[in-house]
């Protein structure tokens, strides 16, 4: 049977769970997501490729994932520092209820804030003051993942496209790859020294010399052609 080792690409279904309450917080399979009240009509449910070891999991599944066999299922709990950190009093903040009134907001405990680009949680309003708290909603809570190694990826393109998906959130326009090196193609063209630092990253992962190029336009292509 195979084993996952670091740096492996693997294929996953994951559902995790606040330990103390079973509270569903995040899915990979639709059906747990509705049968758990977190279905999200706009979400994509479908399982995830990553690279072992390079941080695209929270640091407890990474670390756990590593001498897994292929196929099987196994349930990691998480301790707080191996997930999303414990709480930090210094992320607590006061604030006058004021400057919610001022940008239309009232204020109440429970609602999530954006806030100087950062992302918080009213925890109390009283006497004209507001506490926001901008710890992770999980910070400091024990989680329990349920997480099944679907397969192995050994196929180049497939994974470089799963990076892309994973780095920007969409996979890319066209894959080529030959030999040690590779040539992905976006809808429109990157930034240099982001391509730049996007190619170094997926050659450490990879192993393949990876060009970022703009899709050809195929209008172009075709009286280039003519």
């Amino acid at each position: 049977m195979t084993t996952v080792k670091k740096h492996d690409f693997v294929e996953l279904e994951y559902t995790g769970r606040i330990l103390e309450t079973k509270e569903v917080f995040d899915t990979t399979n639709a059906d747990v997501a509705k049968a758990s009240g977190m279905f999200d009509p706009e979400g994509k449910y479908a399982p995830t490729v990553i690279c072992v070891g390079k941080g695209h999991l929270l640091p407890g599944i990474d670390r756990q994932l590593e001498g897994k066999d292929v196929g099987q299922e196994y349930t990691f709990r998480l301790e707080p520092e191996d997930a999303f950190g414990k709480k930090d009093a210094k992320q607590l903040k006061l604030m006058a209820s004021a400057s919610f009134k001022k940008q239309k907001v009232v204020p109440q405990p429970g609602l999530q804030v954006s806030i100087d680009g950062k992302m918080g949680t009213i925890r109390s309003v009283a006497g004209g003051r507001v506490v926001v708290d901008f710890n992770h909603p999980l910070a400091g809570r024990q989680l329990e993942y349920q997480v099944k190694v679907l397969r192995l990826i050994t196929d180049k393109a497939e994974q470089l496209t799963a990076l892309t998906k994973l780095t920007l959130g969409r996979e890319p326009a066209g894959v080529l790859v030959e030999g040690e090196s590779a040539k992905l193609f976006f809808e429109v063209e990157l930034p240099e020294h982001f391509a730049k630092e996007l190619a170094k990253e997926f050659k450490d992962m990879t192993g393949l010399q990876v060009e970022m190029l703009k899709k050809p336009d195929e209008k172009a292509v075709e009286e280039g052609t003519a």
